[in-house]
C-alpha cells in the first residue's frame, strides 16, 4: 500500500513516519515547508502525480488562542485544505484519514462520554474551523476516516506533557486548571488503531482517543507520580488563566465505537502517559 502523509514534522504526522519506515508499505511524506497543502495546485498536482491508495492528513493549524483574534490561518489550514485534499481523493479513488479535535463540542454533557452521533457545537473559532474540516471530507468523500482526537502527545513541544515538565523545572508550585475534562492520548495509539482500521476497510468516523477521562489536574498529579517530581499542584479554574479561547469544560470522548468495530481494548490514558514519562529517560 502507498501513503502520502501532509504534516509530517508534527507529533502524529512524525509518529506515522517513524512507524511505516518499519512496514512494508511505502510512503512519502512532507510538511508545509516542502508541500503548502492551503495551495489547492500543490495538493492536486502532488496526489495526482504519487497515485497514492492512502492520503493522510496530520496538517493542522492548533494554536487556539491565536485562532480566536486570526480566524482567517485556521480556516484556511483546518478547513479549505482538508477541502482540496478530499476533492483530489474523491477524484482519484484514494482513501482520504483526517484528524478533527474534541473542540467540536461545547462540553455541556458532564454525565456521559461524547459519542459520535452527540450534537456538534464548538465554541471558538479552533473548533469551527475543525468541524468544518469534517464537513468538507464527509461531503466530498465517499472513501474517508475522520478520527476526532483530545489532548494528544508524543514526540515535540506542542504538549501538555512537554510544557508542565519544563514548567516544574522553573516553579515549585503550579497551578493547574481543575474544571477541564478529557482524554490525554498518545500519538502512539492514534497510529496503532488507524492502522489497524485501515487494514479492515473501516470507513466513517470515529472518537479514537485512550480509554477514560481525567481532568487536566489530574493528568499534572500523574505526571508528577511517574517522574518522581516534588512540585506543589494547586487546582483553580481555567478561567483564572484568561485565555482569549473558550474550551469546552467536559470533552471527554468515548472510543467504542472503533474499540468494536476493530475488536481490541485501546490501553487506558495513564497507562499510556506512564509508557510515554518512562521512555523520556
Amino acid at each position: 500500500m502507498k501513503f502520502i502523509i501532509f504534516g509530517s514534522k508534527g507529533q502524529l504526522g512524525s509518529e506515522f513516519v517513524d512507524r511505516l519506515k518499519n512496514t512494508d508499505h511505502t510512503f512519502t511524506a512532507y510538511d508545509i515547508d516542502e508541500k503548502d497543502v492551503t495551495d489547492r495546485s500543490v495538493v492536486v498536482h502532488t496526489v495526482k502525480e504519487e497515485k497514492p491508495d492512502v492520503l493522510i492528513n496530520c496538517a493542522a493549524y492548533n494554536m487556539v488562542d491565536k485562532a480566536e483574534e486570526f480566524a482567517e490561518p485556521a480556516f484556511v489550514a483546518n478547513a479549505d485544505a482538508v477541502e482540496y485534499m478530499a476533492e483530489v481523493c474523491a477524484e482519484n479513488g484514494v482513501l482520504m484519514v483526517h484528524y478533527s479535535s474534541d473542540y467540536v463540542f461545547d462540553g455541556k454533557m458532564d454525565f456521559a462520554q461524547y459519542e459520535e452521533i452527540d450534537r456538534c457545537n464548538p465554541l471558538g473559532q479552533y473548533g469551527k474551523s475543525k468541524l468544518a474540516g469534517e464537513a468538507n471530507v464527509r461531503e466530498i468523500c465517499d472513501d474517508y476516516l475522520v478520527f476526532r482526537l483530545s489532548w494528544i502527545y508524543g514526540k515535540g513541544t506542542q504538549n501538555f506533557i512537554h510544557k508542565f515538565l519544563g514548567w516544574a523545572k522553573e516553579n515549585q508550585e503550579l497551578k493547574i486548571a481543575n474544571d477541564e475534562t478529557s482524554v490525554p492520548t498518545s500519538v502512539e495509539t492514534v497510529v496503532d488503531v488507524t492502522m489497524q482500521a485501515i487494514e479492515k476497510n473501516l470507513r466513517g468516523i470515529y472518537h479514537l482517543t485512550n480509554s477514560g477521562y481525567c481532568t487536566r489536574f489530574q493528568w499534572a498529579e500523574q505526571i508528577v507520580k511517574t517522574m518522581g517530581l516534588s512540585n506543589t499542584l494547586v487546582p483553580v479554574s481555567k478561567d483564572s488563566f484568561n485565555l482569549k479561547a473558550p474550551r469546552p469544560p467536559y470533552s471527554a470522548m468515548s472510543n467504542k465505537k472503533i474499540s468494536d468495530a476493530l475488536g481490541i481494548e485501546i490501553p487506558e490514558w495513564n497507562v499510556m502517559v506512564d509508557k510515554y514519562l518512562k521512555n523520556l529517560g
